[in-house]
């Protein structure tokens, strides 16, 4: 029951801050891609397609979210959290593509020349970028709250996808306000920088969601403590083993703990039980815990 409360609030906070950036990022597009067109500005044309990917990237993660909801089932006894993983490198694989895209053609325009001879954007583009820069930085902050709250690595990738919406925003400022003071070839060069900034998160999102799809183990910290949880149940003498593992967004522990050999085996699961129970009420994102029972061997 514990853990499909958790999955049912995870989803339901998922879908409702997707839905939303969605309709945002829907409406930005639609407002940088005209200033972009408008105005003339290959910086605010490129930022307007990122934008796009934004969009993209919230359909993608909305059906992440909800495919990784289902309870663990026949074929896929151990849950399916690692759906969400998958949405994270799918958006990480969309950012990459889009920035290599873009980079090689604003990189065609610099080497040839033909940036000096651009006019300079219109006013249009500008306010554009202004704007850009308060919605997505203000989206990145919600987007953010949200998936510390559920701990969704597919929410945070989407967070970063809008910070680096804002740190495009802000790279189409730079050049087109450079253009408009009579440097054109700036405007091209910003639409040049905002790929390289999308290739950094690109590269953060793909290796976060990677590590959660290959079993990578707790910190440090988490591990003492669930050791320290388990050392404070009555029966237990000593903690023999702690084997973590982080599965999408939750975790798997696999214990062995020491109680005394003389013991009833009712005591020995009693022992076990308190342990279990202990760490999956201290640690909520805990799917699966097994508790092995060792008798005491002093000497160890």
């Amino acid at each position: 029951m514990k853990t499909e409360n958790v999955t049912e609030n995870r989803m339901q906070v998922a879908t409702r801050i997707t839905r939303r950036t969605i309709a945002v990022n829907a409406m930005l597009v639609v407002f940088k891609m005209f200033a972009g067109v408008v105005a003339g500005s290959a910086a605010m044309i490129s930022d307007a397609v990122h934008s796009i990917t934004d969009l993209v990237g919230d359909f993608i993660v909305l059906i992440g979210v909800r495919a990784a909801r289902p309870e663990p089932d026949k074929d896929h006894p151990y849950g399916h959290e690692r759906i969400e993983c998958i949405a994270g490198i799918l958006m990480a694989i969309l950012l990459f593509g889009t920035a290599v895209i873009m980079g090689w053609s604003w990189i065609g325009i610099i080497t040839s020349g033909n940036g000096q001879a651009l006019s300079a954007p219109g006013i249009l583009a500008l306010i554009a970028a202004v704007v850009g820069i308060a919605v997505k930085e203000a989206m990145y902050w919600y987007i953010r709250a949200g998936a510390k709250k559920v701990d969704s690595v597919a929410l945070m990738a989407s967070a970063w996808h809008s910070r680096s919406d804002a740190f495009s925003s802000i790279g189409s400022f730079a050049g087109i306000l450079g253009a408009r003071l009579g440097f054109p070839v700036l405007d091209s060069v910003a639409g040049l920088v905002i790929c390289l900034f999308i290739l950094k998160v690109a590269v953060d999102i793909f290796r976060e969601s990677l590590s959660k799809m290959t079993d990578k183990a707790c910190d440090d910290e988490t591990v003492e403590q669930i050791r320290k949880i388990a050392l404070e149940q009555e029966a237990v003498t000593r903690v023999d083993l702690i084997k973590t593992r982080v599965f999408g967004d939750r975790i798997y522990v696999d214990m062995e703990i020491s109680a005394d050999g003389n013991a009833s085996l009712y005591q020995a699961h009693d022992a076990a039980q308190k342990v279990h129970d202990a760490i999956e009420a201290a640690f909520p994102k805990v799917k699966h815990c097994m508790i092995h029972v060792n008798p005491h061997s002093p000497e160890l």
